[in-house]
């Protein structure tokens, strides 16, 4: 797994769930999320999802702050359940607020 364009890897469960967790602790008092979905579908077993994420969050210890990424999510079938397989997402090209907070998260968990 990789975090923040790979200046952060991570593979096997022991290193990734810590990792997740990290990335986790950086996020507080959230206070609005909403996903608008561009596109959809499904085929087969693989199904996917691409939009903007908009959240109100504090990153970083910062207060609350609104940004939007990009992103893309590719779903697996497996067992009776959609699985996340891959997602990928970055900060809207107009979104300065989103690329410093991606650099302040970065830099934290490098």
């Amino acid at each position: 797994m990789t975090f923040f364009g790979a200046a952060v890897s991570r593979s096997g469960w022991d290193e990734i769930a810590p990792a997740f967790e990290a990335l986790a602790s950086q996020f507080s008092d959230c206070r609005s999320f909403e996903y608008e979905v561009i596109a959809a579908g499904a085929s087969g077993e693989l199904a996917f999802l691409v939009g903007y994420e908009h959240t109100t969050t504090g990153v970083a210890g910062a207060e609350p702050e609104s940004y939007s990424l990009r992103v893309t999510t590719i779903l697996r079938h497996e067992e009776g359940e959609w699985k996340v397989v891959h997602r990928h997402g970055d900060p809207k090209p107009d979104s300065a607020s989103a690329r410093e907070q991606v650099v302040r998260m970065q830099q934290r968990l490098s």
